[in-house]
């Protein structure tokens, strides 16, 4: 039983309060708490009587960090990595820094040298405990150092057998494409990896860095990927890729015996299908339409239409051709909707190019009536090139007919020739020309076969994004270098792959970005109170944030709570 004890202290009276219980019979004092002076204690009672307000909160990254990593931990990661990169107990380990490299990727893209403040401001520093020295860009590099290309394509290989067996990844159709990130590296720079070449974001005057890479169709999860020089084209590149792909056949044959890989016709070239010839491979590929007129010219009334929902819209026609030294399948297709977007793309190019000419004869006229007079006068020569370089685009040159007549200053006559337009609508336009090796396969199987395609181009739109997956920020100027960060860069499409792919059996269909706006939506706020009198420490209290009915969702899915401060 409690009791208040008043002390008298220098004149001062102070309480205290004393329990009693009796030990052996007999009463004795077993715990005594002071309360101090009466001031005190009326002060605290009003204290207590009136909420505590926080004097701050601190905010971290919680849901797409934790998700993330959870993914990471399911995978063994770290081990996997440590295990063909190892190194002493002490400090982070390389599977460490590449997971977090990975993360930070995935979730908020920043340079190297930001890595650290982006660390400390999600949960993090509670999962995988680092110092900032340790996080430091020069810390972090002087550890990638020592992962070789050859350690890359073994974890690479390693993993990718871990993900199809603990995953079971359908392997039946495989796709495999390139593309291209721009840098700001200089000419100068003593690097082979990046070199100026047709840019696909238009930044054909930056020097570039290309990525080729083999995703499965079961929700693009990267299982092989390579960096090669800027200035190589995708066929030029797919022909060494397809003898390594030949390599990893057998790897991937353990999980499917029949593995059929989709490419685009910019990958088409004779060596490559020689060395695909020589493996259990399969393909479907597509034809570059302008090559092949015979094909071009079969009339509608044989294309034949196609079942199922998602090919309600599409007619083929199905025959047999040499192609590449081979006899191979033969599929055109035919689409309403494919047309419909040509003729947009086409009627937008028209109108760009026919205002470009007519601000040139207007150029030309005015120079002619002595209105324009500053600069060198044009010649024929110089104006015919001009309007080859405003026709450049696709099909322009066969749709406006034009003329340079000679004269002291040159003139321009063009119209727009309706029936080369007409005969491009008949013959080429809606039209996609398929070929395969898979002859007992239906029409139907090989087209929804290649519009797999799509797979591996959402990948590189997501890693194009830059507030996730991107590969942007690059500053790195050395191959080694490159390679690491197109390491991780995989990496973080791998782990984000593997979550979509996780939600989508739990229930839960998002597409990419509106996963990562969700998680990354739902942070951990720590609470921060003044120190009250009598306190060692001040007072803290963590929340989440509020949360939508899609983020709670993903909390409960996800079982993230496992991963909340206490």
């Amino acid at each position: 039983m409690a009791s208040l004890t008043p002390k008298n202290i220098s004149g001062r009276t102070y309480y205290y309060a004393r329990e009693c219980h009796r030990v052996d019979g007999k009463p004795k004092i077993v715990k005594t708490t002071y309360l101090g002076s009466l001031d005190h204690i009326l002060q605290a009672l009003a204290q207590a009587q009136t909420p505590l307000r926080p004097k701050t909160a601190r905010l971290s990254s919680f849901g797409d960090v934790a998700a993330l990593y959870d993914q990471a931990q399911q995978i063994g990661l770290v081990e996997l990595i440590d295990a063909q990169v190892p190194k002493r107990d002490q400090g982070l380990s390389t599977g460490q820094y590449l997971l977090l490299a990975a993360l930070n990727r995935a979730a908020h893209p920043t340079s190297k040298a930001q890595l650290a403040d982006w660390y400390h401001h999600t949960v993090l520093p509670r999962l995988v405990p680092a110092t900032t020295d340790q996080l430091s860009s020069q810390a972090f590099w002087n550890h990638m150092e020592r992962v070789t290309a050859a350690d890359i394509q073994a974890i690479e290989q390693a993993l990718s057998q871990r993900l199809i067996r603990q995953f079971q990844l359908s392997l039946r159709l495989l796709v495999y494409d390139g593309t291209n990130f721009f840098t700001f590296i200089n000419t100068r720079t003593p690097a082979s990896l990046p070199a100026r070449g047709h840019n696909k974001q238009h930044r054909g005057d930056l020097r570039q860095v290309s990525l080729g890479m083999l995703v499965s169709t079961d929700f693009h999860v990267p299982l092989f990927h390579v960096v090669y020089t800027g200035n190589l084209t995708d066929a030029t590149a797919f022909q060494s890729v397809s003898e390594e792909l030949a390599q990893r056949y057998r790897q991937l044959a353990q999980g499917c015996e029949h593995i059929t890989l989709i490419f685009d016709k910019g990958n088409n070239s004779t060596p490559a299908f020689d060395t695909l010839g020589d493996t259990p491979f399969h393909f479907i590929g597509s034809l570059v339409p302008s090559q092949h007129p015979d094909l071009l010219g079969v009339p509608l009334n044989k294309f034949a239409p196609l079942a199922g929902e998602r090919l309600a819209s599409c007619l083929a026609y199905r025959t047999t051709k040499q192609v590449f030294g081979q006899e191979r399948r033969i599929v055109i297709t035919y689409n309403e909707n494919l047309l419909e977007g040509q003729l947009q793309g086409i009627n937008a190019s028209l109108t760009k190019a026919r205002r470009k000419l007519a601000e040139l004869q207007g150029s030309l006229r005015r120079r002619r009536e002595g209105q324009l007079k500053q600069g060198h006068t044009p010649t024929t020569e110089s104006v015919r090139k001009h309007v080859e370089q405003i026709l450049s685009g696709q099909f322009l040159k066969s749709l406006i007919r034009y003329e340079v007549a000679s004269g002291k200053v040159p003139t321009l006559s063009y119209r727009t020739d309706t029936a080369a337009l007409g005969r491009l609508m008949r013959t080429h336009l809606g039209k996609t020309i398929l070929f395969t090796d898979n002859t007992d396969w239906s029409n139907e199987e090989i087209v929804l076969g290649y519009r797999a395609q799509h797979h591996i181009e959402s990948a590189f739109r997501d890693m194009k994004n830059p507030h996730f997956l991107g590969w942007s920020p690059m500053f790195h100027w050395t191959d080694s270098k490159i390679r690491v960060h197109a390491f991780y860069c995989v990496l973080a499409l791998t782990l984000t792959s593997l979550l979509q792919r996780t939600l989508h059996g739990r229930g839960m269909d998002l597409s990419l970005t509106r996963m990562m706006e969700l998680l990354g939506g739902i942070q951990e706020v720590l609470l921060l109170y003044p120190r009250q009198q009598g306190e060692k420490h001040p007072r803290t209290a963590t929340c989440l944030s509020e949360r939508d009915a899609d983020q709670e969702k993903l909390l409960q899915v996800l079982d993230l709570g496992r991963y909340q401060a206490v």
